[in-house]
C-alpha cells in the first residue's frame, strides 16, 4: 500500500518558520518525484515545490523560491519543506504527493500529480 504521511503543520506567527515532513512508503523512492502542494481556503490547489530525490533536481514555483526550501533524506524516504518568512497568505493545507519520475521535475502541478499518489494534508496557519 502506498502511503505519504505529511506532518509538521501548525500555528505560527507571521515571519516565523516551519518544517514539513513527508514520509513515503510503498513505492521505490528513487523512481519517483515528490511534490509539495497547498490549498488555501476558497482557492485551487497549487504547486509549491518538487524534487527528484534520485538526482537532486529541484523545482520551485515562482512565488516560493527564496522562502521555501525542499530537500530529501533518501535513506529515510522522506522529503522536507522548510518554510520561512511565513505570512498569513501562506495559510493553507499542505499536501505531499508522488508520481513516477518521467519528464522534468518542473512538471510540478496538481494535474500532473493526479496520476500519482497523494497523502492527507497538514494544516499550516499563519497568524498576523
Amino acid at each position: 500500500e502506498v502511503q505519504l504521511q505529511a506532518s509538521g503543520g501548525g500555528l505560527v506567527q507571521a515571519g516565523g518558520s516551519l518544517r514539513l515532513s513527508c514520509v513515503v512508503s510503498g513505492v521505490t523512492f528513487d523512481d519517483h518525484d515528490i511534490g509539495w502542494f497547498r490549498q488555501a481556503p476558497g482557492k485551487e490547489r497549487e504547486g509549491v515545490s518538487c524534487i527528484r530525490p534520485s538526482g537532486g533536481n529541484i523545482y520551485y514555483a515562482d512565488s516560493f523560491d527564496g522562502r521555501f526550501t525542499i530537500s530529501s533524506d533518501n535513506a529515510a524516504n522522506t522529503v522536507y519543506l522548510h518554510m520561512s518568512s511565513l505570512n498569513p497568505e501562506d495559510t493553507a493545507v499542505y499536501y505531499c504527493a508522488a508520481r513516477w519520475g518521467w519528464g522534468g521535475v518542473d512538471l510540478c502541478s496538481p494535474r500532473i500529480y493526479n496520476g500519482g499518489y497523494w497523502g492527507k494534508g497538514t494544516l499550516v496557519t499563519v497568524s498576523s
